[in-house]
């Protein structure tokens, strides 16, 4: 039997706290479009349990079931903005740390023939 992954069972505070909002605002949405659990499954190919899961944010629903909620939403657009490159601040800076070091090649044998 394949091991469980502890961040199913156990995941840090940060992003069990994490999915359990994004689970409340998830419903919060259905509800206010006036859409039922079995509504919304139907309309992103899963089970009303999978649905039921994320509303609830567990962290064993799969990632491919909070985003079609969010598509189905219509807020997928506010959820690439957070991923995008440049709103990463910190990966930024190391980028720009590096570009100002210089990089020295090893001259090995010249194999021109």
């Amino acid at each position: 039997m394949a091991k469980l992954n502890p961040l199913f069972s156990t995941p840090p505070f940060e992003i069990e706290k994490a999915l359990q909002e994004l689970g409340a605002n998830l419903r919060t949405a259905r509800l206010r479009r006036r859409l039922t659990i079995a509504d919304v499954a139907g309309k992103i190919g899963a089970g009303r349990r999978a649905v039921a899961d994320a509303e609830k944010g567990k962290p064993s629903t799969g990632a491919v079931v909070y985003v079609a909620l969010l598509w189905t939403y219509g807020l997928l657009d506010d959820f690439r903005l957070l991923a995008a490159p440049g709103r990463d601040q910190e990966g930024l800076t190391l980028a720009r740390l590096q570009e100002n070091q210089r990089v020295r090649y090893e001259q090995g044998p010249d194999n021109d023939f």
